[in-house]
């Protein structure tokens, strides 16, 4: 039966709020929010994007447009008109000629045609932006979609988020992942429903990760730039849309908001969070020489900073030609409503904040007293989640890590840069300590705890971990930018050969460094985080900022041989140690304090000697190896659990010959049994020594004993 015909001559006012487009089952209320425009016209289109009606929104209250349309519903597709100054010298940019994107908007359709007509001003013209473009550019622009919001939930089995303390981190690409994958069908790969294939959500939950981390999934836009060269925004850091799940990795477009929900179901059956990486900072329109998309033509004055004495222009602390305005109420309003949406309606267990720091900055710069953070921390929806900052931007003082309030993760690039250096026979002891105890140089204020600290090796910007051990420089020439782009500096290591190489000592030095790093990073204190593909030597040929490669470079190749599956085994062997272990993964900063009622100490740091270091130790530069020795018994909290009293002792050895170390004596126990060992096969079995034992410590090699 085929829909009726909308009532066009029955419009209402409607209401201001919710905003964006709202279905009641008989027809859908359009809110949008802007303070400058002079009127707003809702057109609508049919499946062949051709405009079928136009109608203005009959009533502005409270600085938002809006107006209810009977007999429409899901599947109707719309955009906006927005009347008003074209005055780009006092920060407006109106231009009803551009059809713009509801920034509520819950689904799109389409993709965005670079035709001059998206510009608000005449590409080409001596004078610029200045200059007014009236060619409709509806053609060419994606549309937004009426969603009908209804999922059956009762199919998730009982969910119940992960603690920080034992969450691990797992971050992945939507399209990247599945792409190669042997056991997705072909239709599915790519797409939120590859994600939620079973084999692919179990082999996940079989490496002891508890969290997926997605690169963003928000709509987002290729740019032009990169599509003259035949290449894409593979990552997606260039959002258009804040509500709405791309479109481009559903397995049918026309359904994503629901193949969404449904992956995000299969992962919490499988007792897995999903947290989704969001992009608040900027988005695809640019600067002022951008294109007209959706804010800029909505209220550029109140979306954007401005230059305040040149409003013409943009402030660019992203790096990208705009930067969001999130000191206006209505701007932190729409992030808060699109956080609570993803995690009310899309069950999402968290966010990471790409470019975090822009979120907290003022007029006068960085403040954690800011608007965003006191409306998201007061929210009792909000501060329930799992909050991840990335620490730092381009702007001035953006380099913020450890300078977030309570309730925060940080993505902490100090871990990265310390165990890289080590392993590599440049940083010392002195510089790795604190790192291993979750930087309480950086995090231990206002009763912060280690999980604070989101440690991480790699992640999508840089090498992979297989790269880092094999190439000393980058190789980005399929960017198309001659070599020039991403990071020089990347404390990596060859160990011999540029590149791949058939020397049978250099491939058995690499594995053991691959090894010494994950070991490393999933038995420090803090928040551990894996890259994915990472687990079986995944490389990306050297690039080291694979942002635009939609193809072999960036998917993940699932074809392993032995030395790929005996990596995945010790990446479990870790895992399942960190989850066995709670004095891997404190919720009190380690503080080397002598408890006088054990005789013991949380941490103790011991020198090849098995003695406890002293300061002469700690500032000799010439010293690579050192043991630290963690003891459960010292209790944190007065809660006990079980695991709780075991005592480890981790042996880091990055000098480049064996050294030898003797197993020093710790109160309750006579001997140490040998739990892992980075230079070791497969074997199971677990060697026992006894107190004072000398052990042989492998070249650059990372043990782990447990106490008898």
């Amino acid at each position: 039966m085929n829909a009726p015909e909308p009532r066009l001559t029955a419009v209402s006012e409607g209401q201001p709020l919710p905003r964006g487009a709202t279905w009641d089952g008989s027809g859908v209320n359009f809110a949008l929010y802007s303070a400058h425009a002079s009127r707003v016209e809702v057109c609508l289109f049919d499946a062949a994007g051709h405009e079928t009606a136009r109608v203005e929104l009959p009533e502005f209250r409270d600085e938002t447009w809006h107006g209810y349309i009977p007999d429409i519903g899901p599947g109707t597709i719309y955009g906006f008109r927005v009347h008003g100054p074209y005055a780009p010298e006092e920060g407006h940019r109106f231009n009803p000629s551009k059809l713009v994107l509801d920034p509520y908007a819950r689904a799109h359709i389409g993709k965005l045609d670079w035709d001059a007509a998206v510009f608000g001003y005449k590409v080409g013209d001596p004078a610029g932006d200045l200059s007014l473009d009236e060619r409709d550019s509806a053609p060419f622009m994606p549309k937004c979609v009426v969603v009908d919001p209804n999922f059956d939930w009762n199919r998730e089995k009982v969910w119940r988020p992960v603690p920080w303390d034992r969450t691990i981190v797992y971050e992945t690409h939507v399209r990247g992942y599945t792409k190669l994958h042997p056991a997705v069908p072909e239709a599915q790969r790519g797409t939120y429903a590859g994600l939620a294939v079973p084999e692919v959500v179990d082999y996940i939950k079989s490496l002891g990760v508890t969290t997926v981390e997605l690169l963003p999934v928000h709509t987002f836009i290729n740019d032009r730039f990169l599509l003259d060269r035949e290449l894409t925004n593979y990552w997606g850091y260039n959002s258009i849309g804040f509500f709405a799940p791309d479109p481009r990795y559903a397995a049918d477009p026309a359904k994503s908001l629901q193949e969404f929900k449904e992956m995000v179901a299969r992962f919490h059956d499988a007792g897995l969070e999903v947290i989704i990486d969001v992009v608040y900072n900027h988005t695809a329109e640019g600067n002022e020489l951008g294109p007209t998309l959706s804010f800029k033509g909505i209220d550029n004055a109140s979306y954007y900073r401005l230059v305040p004495d040149k409003k013409r222009y943009y402030i660019n602390d992203t790096g990208t030609g705009n930067t969001l305005n999130l000191s206006h109420p209505a701007v932190i309003q729409m992030v808060a409503d699109s956080l609570r949406y993803w995690v009310q309606d899309m069950h999402v267990d968290g966010f990471r904040f790409d470019l975090g720091t822009i979120l907290a900055r003022e007029p006068g710069g960085f403040d954690t007293h800011n608007g965003f953070m006191k409306a998201v921390m007061q929210d009792p929806v909000l501060a329930k989640v799992k909050l991840i900052a990335e620490p730092w931007d381009c702007g001035p003082g953006g380099y913020q890590v450890g300078g977030f309030p309570p309730g925060w993760g940080e993505w902490n690039d100090q871990f990265r840069d310390t165990v890289r250096d080590y392993w590599r026979g440049e940083a010392a002891p002195k510089a790795l300590a604190p790192r291993l105890c979750g930087s309480p140089d950086r995090f231990n204020r206002r009763g912060r705890q280690p999980w604070a600290s989101i440690n991480f090796i790699t992640a999508h910007d840089g090498f992979t971990l297989n790269d880092l051990v094999s190439y000393n420089d980058k190789h980005n020439e399929a960017n198309g930018e001659e070599n020039r782009d991403g990071h020089s500096h990347n404390r990596s290591w060859n160990h011999g050969a540029e590149g791949p190489t058939d020397d049978e000592a250099i491939r058995a030095l690499r594995k053991r460094q691959m090894k010494n790093l994950l070991a490393t990073l999933l038995l420090s204190q803090g928040t551990p985080m894996l890259l994915a593909g990472d687990e079986f030597a995944r490389t990306q040929r050297g690039n080291n900022n694979a942002y635009c490669q939609d193809n072999e470079i960036s998917w993940v190749d699932w074809n392993h041989d032995d030395r790929a599956q005996r990596l995945i085994r010790f990446v479990q062997k870790l895992t399942g140690l960190r989850h066995k272990y709670p004095i891997l993964r404190r919720t009190r900063f380690l503080k080397g304090e002598f408890d006088e009622r054990l005789d013991i100490k949380d941490v103790t740091w011991v020198n090849a000697n098995g003695e406890e270091m002293k300061a002469e130790h700690w500032n000799d530069g010439n010293v690579r190896c050192f043991g630290m020795l963690l003891d459960g018994r010292a209790q944190a909290t007065g809660i006990r659990r079980r695991g709780h009293e075991a005592t480890l002792l981790i042996v880091f050895n990055a000098w480049q010959d064996v050294v030898k170390f003797v197993l020093p004596p710790a109160n309750g126990g006579s001997g140490w049994t040998l739990l892992a060992d980075t230079n070791a096969t497969d074997s199971r079995d677990e060697p026992r020594f006894d107190v004072g034992h000398v052990y042989e410590v492998t070249a650059r090699s990372l043990l782990l004993f447990q106490l008898q």
